[in-house]
């Protein structure tokens, strides 16, 4: 595709086929996205529809094969990215034999220039009358070999009514060729009617030479918009080291199946997402979650594909293959935003469908003007010259490619620019939204706090030490199956704690548990668990505490209270930062919770949050959302996407805060990798950045076409004696496209 124009064209023609639902056309990615009904049509028969008109389809592969199809991505992306460079390596050698041609061509038409204000010598006879004839030929070969894919743009007008820029590039110089090559033929028999002495020659050859370099330019910066998605596929591996029958063995990474003992050794790539079953070491998640930390890796933990082994050895076992993985998601979910839509392109396409036949229409009244109106002024040969400059400088200045442009590049490399910092963004629409956002409400479990409970503080009143008495504990709690129990456990392993074996243990319903432990009778539970058995104790001890949200498990003997542990779910360490950066960016903060107020206030006071709402069901969160967005706000919610879920698709735009393989990445419409709520900020800032792209993108383009049409028509030939010569509309509309992808690719190196 040459233009947005294209990417309309495709749209209305596949549309109307017999069976299609749907369709979406991205100039800036060549993806089509379509919906049909099977038994009606299929995408061979699509192809065959648009093929009359100059475009085919690459039907991409393996999308309802199994799956493990780890390996189609990266081959289908390998061909596709192939095919790209042999079509830039096709245009670098067609502009090998252009540019000298145009710089021949150049310096001729500024020779004559200049002899007219007397700063250059006439031209020597025997010179001038080899360029005389020369040129001619030069302009045949440029405009018949270089210039095919426009020529063929007439053509497809002619025969089937579509226009797109190549339409407007071969009309244009195809007319300043036929023109001079009129007066060169018949000179003698012209002569007596028209000045014979203004050719055109040399804007057929510097007008295409232009555009080509143009579309190389575009191309090559177009690819490098791009390379998220291909910096993604790399991170697969080919292959996976498994344990088979006792065996290491070497397989495909397609020959991978669920449960497969995979091992992976210091500074190999994770092939696959899985759970660790052997082993200990630190693995770099960077390129998952932008998290520059290497993560500790053990027994129970789940580790992702394309990530990397630091420095230990581990095995783990194969839970999701092929497209389950967390890669696949995030390559096709990149890859789907990428190709989709901002609302604010609807209304560019809009204007880029109906753009070139205006154009076309505009460049024809424009001639009939100058010929009719101009030659009560000037000599009918002047008005003639002067409209042919015109007619031709409108068609190729007015190419709408940095129009189609302006959108879809700075989405691509917004979204991938997300993506590499492990912010998903599921569509454009969702990064147009993002940008207006005025409040935002985050749950408080798993999105200010970590989502588990931990062990913050130990009380000790007895003589032993800490280690001793959390040992005792853990010893009690080993048996429990209570949540909290797992909290104590965990904080026994981090310290490498021994645990001591228990005797006689037992559950005491809603209360605690009980048991021998070296002889002795150890209690651990709640409160009334201490009431029950007679111990005094002086509870105003813990009402600091537990005013704090912080649950108390007590620990003691028979006869007295040995020690406390608290228990609570942490605030995220960049919690308070990330609250407070989103204020200053003068964004409301709302916490909204299911706990008790005594709590969330608390909670909230720690990270600088005014506004809370405790006691909530997931049906009044809904509600809270509803009410924010009728009084106007633009609301993005922040949630662990599952209890969270009706809010999430409520708000305008719904943010998961994901952590784990186990991320919900399709129920909002942005993903956070590893659930660290700054992102949720970095995120915003992005989306501003974006949109700030495509804004100055579509004010130039805009400006450009606004201002350079009436250049080209000669609207102010009468004023200031203006008339654009061609050549320039040629390179002016080549650097317009070049410009507009140059400050899309400025998105990738700003800091935010």
């Amino acid at each position: 595709m040459s233009c947005a124009s294209c990417a309309s064209i495709i749209e209305k023609t596949v549309k109307d086929i017999d069976g299609v639902s749907s369709v979406k056309v991205n100039f800036a990615t060549e993806n089509m996205v379509v919906s049909y009904d099977t038994k009606k049509t299929d995408p061979t028969i699509i192809s065959k529809e648009i093929e009359p008109l100059g475009y085919s389809l690459v039907i991409r592969s393996g999308k309802e094969k199994n799956k493990n199809s780890e390996t189609e991505p990266e081959n289908e992306s390998n061909s596709l990215n192939k095919e790209k460079l042999q079509e830039l390596a096709s245009m670098r050698q067609d502009l090998y034999s252009a540019i000298p041609i145009a710089v021949i061509s150049s310096i001729m038409m500024a020779w004559e220039i200049l002899i007219i204000y007397n700063i250059l010598p006439m031209m020597n006879a025997t010179v001038e009358n080899f360029f005389h004839h020369l040129i001619p030929v030069l302009a045949t070969y440029i405009l018949f070999v270089i210039g095919r894919p426009y020529l063929k743009g007439i053509y497809i007008f002619l025969r089937h009514g579509k226009a797109n820029m190549d339409t407007l590039v071969g009309i244009g110089t195809l007319t300043a060729f036929l023109y001079s090559f009129t007066i060169t033929a018949f000179s003698d028999l012209l002569s007596p009617y028209i000045d014979v002495s203004h050719q055109y020659y040399d804007v057929t050859i510097v007008v295409i030479a232009f555009v080509a370099l143009g579309k190389y330019l575009e191309l090559r910066s177009k690819i490098k918009t791009g390379d998220a998605i291909q910096k993604l596929i790399q991170l697969q591996t080919k292959t996976a080291l498994i344990k088979r029958n006792g065996v290491e063995v070497e397989v495909s990474i397609k020959d991978v199946k669920h449960g497969d003992q995979v091992i992976i050794k210091p500074g190999a790539k994770i092939p696959v997402d899985g759970v660790v079953t052997d082993g200990d070491s630190f693995v770099d998640e960077s390129m998952i979650t932008g998290e520059p930390i290497p993560v500790q890796k053990k027994i129970g933990d789940n580790v992702v594909a394309g990530t990397v082994n630091t420095n230990g050895y581990l095995v783990f076992s194969a839970e999701k293959i092929g497209s389950e993985t967390l890669l696949a998601q995030i390559i096709k979910m990149v890859e789907d935003a990428q190709g989709s839509k901002a609302p604010i392109e609807a209304t560019v396409d809009k204007i880029a469908s109906i753009f070139v036949p205006i154009v076309i229409i505009f460049a024809f009244l424009t001639l009939a003007t100058w010929l009719i109106v101009g030659s009560n002024f000037m000599d009918f040969s002047q008005a003639l010259s002067f409209g042919i400059v015109s007619f031709v400088s409108i068609l190729v200045i007015a190419c709408p490619c940095a129009l189609g442009l302006a959108t879809p590049t700075a989405i691509i490399v917004g979204v991938g620019k997300g993506a590499r910092e492990g912010i998903l963004i599921k569509d454009a629409a969702t990064l147009e939204k993002l940008h207006n956002t005025s409040t935002v409400v985050v749950d408080k479990t798993g999105t200010i706090t970590k989502g588990k409970p931990n062990v913050v503080d130990i009380l000790n009143f007895s003589d032993m030490t800490d280690s001793r008495l959390i040992s005792i504990l853990a010893s009690l709690e080993k048996r429990s199956e209570h949540p909290i129990a797992y909290a104590i456990l965990e904080y026994v392993n981090e310290l490498n704690l021994e645990i001591p074996d228990i005797h006689k243990f037992k559950n005491i319903q809603g209360k605690g548990v009980e048991g021998v432990i070296n002889q002795n009778k150890y209690f651990a539970g709640n409160l009334k668990l201490i009431n029950e058995m007679g111990i005094k104790f002086d509870t105003n001890i813990l009402e600091t505490y537990t005013s704090q949200g912080k649950t108390p498990i007590i620990l003691a003997d028979s006869s007295k209270v040995l020690g406390c542990v608290m228990i609570a779910d942490e605030i995220k360490p960049e919690a308070k930062k990330a609250i407070n950066d989103l204020q200053k960016l003068g964004i409301k903060v709302v916490m909204l919770t299911g706990d008790d107020e005594k709590t969330a206030k608390y909670i909230a006071s720690q990270v600088d949050v005014d506004n809370v709402v405790a006691n909530v069901l997931p049906k009044d969160k809904l509600e809270k959302i509803e009410s924010l967005q009728r009084s106007g706000e633009t609301v993005v919610m922040a949630g662990d996407g599952v209890n969270d879920a009706p809010a999430l698709a409520k708000a305008d735009v719904g943010i998961a805060m994901g952590t784990g393989t186990d991320v919900a990445i399709e129920s909002s419409g942005i993903t956070l990798l590893g659930g660290d709520i700054s992102k949720l900020v970095r995120a915003i800032k992005l989306s501003k950045l974006t949109m700030r792209g495509i804004k100055q993108n579509l004010f130039w383009a805009f400006i450009y076409n606004t201002l350079g049409i009436p250049l080209a028509a000669g609207v102010f030939y009468p004023i200031f004696g203006w008339v654009l010569n061609p050549v320039f509309a040629g390179f002016a509309m080549a650097m317009s496209s070049v410009s507009v992808v140059s400050n899309s690719l400025r998105i990738k190196t700003k800091k935010y």
